[in-house]
């Protein structure tokens, strides 16, 4: 590859590490369904998939979102926010994104969608791909097939992939597995899971491939020197 829902808002609002950054490292924050809170070195704050229903507990300077419906996308943002970031375009066009800000590379690669009426709703999702202290962090969004090698080579070397793991919804299982050994990612971690036995199915299915990690609180600090040696799975604890 070349370098370059409903009943899914978690009761609680999540545990966020507050440690200093070194130059080299991301942390990332669950905040629940398809959001994440990414942050920087130099503090850039990014939420995934920013909608009216999952919000980080701070105000973002990037928010990224998608059509897939409205948990993934609010038409009404915080006016605060720097820079929204829509992964669709009108007329079923293509979304192109290339942003950045401070320390902080924000571009996407437009997917397909079903649509509610039926039928499909050409470049309705995007995955977003953050590079951020010398890592690739891409966030599948509502993934609804798998990728050609084109988009694969427009991706590019990846490091940490979230990925929508419901199954139904999204992509089914045995996709998204083929999509996740095409991405190579070292570190990959669910999301968008609704509950404890629809995550339970994903890693019994993946443990025949990768080591699965559960994880105490809902957030890491990645580095390219902690990076896995091996592809793993890591759960973050939220839905």
């Amino acid at each position: 590859m070349a370098a370059s829902c409903p009943g899914l808002v978690a009761s609680h609002p999540p545990l966020i590490l507050r440690v200093a950054l070194n130059a080299d490292q991301v942390r990332i924050s669950y905040i629940g369904h398809s959001t994440f809170l990414l942050e920087s070195p130099q503090l850039v704050r990014i939420a995934t998939d920013y909608n009216d229903y999952v919000k980080p507990p701070v105000l973002p300077d990037i928010v990224t979102m998608n059509h897939a419906h409205a948990t993934h996308y609010t038409d009404s943002p915080d006016p605060g926010i720097k820079h929204v970031l829509r992964g669709w375009a009108d007329d079923e066009k293509p979304a192109r994104i290339d942003l950045q800000y401070k320390d902080v590379r924000v571009r996407n690669v437009p997917t397909n969608i079903r649509a509610w009426g039926g039928g499909t709703e050409l470049h309705g999702n995007s995955i977003f791909i953050f590079e951020i202290a010398n890592l690739c962090i891409a966030h599948l969004g509502h993934l609804h097939h798998t990728l050609s090698q084109t988009q694969l080579n427009e991706i590019g070397r990846v490091d940490v992939v979230m990925v929508p793991v419901d199954g139904t919804l999204t992509l089914d299982l045995e996709g998204m597995i083929e999509v996740l050994h095409a991405l190579k990612a070292p570190l990959i971690i669910p999301m968008h899971y609704f509950s404890a036995y629809t995550l339970d199915h994903f890693l019994q299915r993946v443990r025949q491939d990768w080591e699965v990690e559960i994880a105490e609180v809902p957030a890491v600090l990645v580095s390219k020197t902690s990076l896995p040696s091996k592809p793993k799975v890591l759960v973050l604890p939220g839905h």
